[in-house]
């Protein structure tokens, strides 16, 4: 943690629902208020969508996300990849682009089984064939 930032225990378990059980479309995390550490921000039904998921971005604000990620790969059918994002939009502020990218690692570390990393900072990178893209090399 080389920020010094702490990622809530609530963090962790809540991607394990997801990992373990399918619990949840999607998570979406952010800093506390004092950004002294990473919490759940909002976790969505399996009923939600990708563009559900995109909606939730924030326009000006960072934040890191999950998402279970569906895909079809030719004959080996349906197939589903977790995915972390970390959103910094163009009109976030510096310093929390700055602390947002400080932070990732002490995040990552603690959700294990990750698939595939998106680094974000506009609509153009969340598109659904860019992100299934990064998905398929692994």
């Amino acid at each position: 943690m080389s920020s010094g930032v702490a990622v809530s225990q609530d963090v962790v378990s809540t991607f394990q629902e997801v990992k373990m059980k399918s619990a949840y479309k999607y998570i979406i995390y952010n800093m506390n208020d004092d950004m002294s550490e990473i919490v759940v921000a909002k976790k969505a039904d399996k009923t939600a969508t990708y563009d559900d998921f995109l909606e939730e971005l924030p326009a000006d604000d960072c934040c890191y996300a999950v998402y279970d990620f569906d895909y079809t790969e030719g004959d080996a059918g349906k197939r589903n990849k977790l995915v972390f994002f970390v959103w910094a939009p163009d009109r976030s502020k510096i310093k929390k682009k700055m602390v947002y990218a400080a932070s990732k690692d002490a995040i990552r570390k603690q959700l294990l089984g990750i698939h595939a990393e998106v680094q974000a900072t506009g609509p153009d990178e969340t598109e659904y064939d860019y992100v299934l893209e990064k998905v398929m090399r692994k």
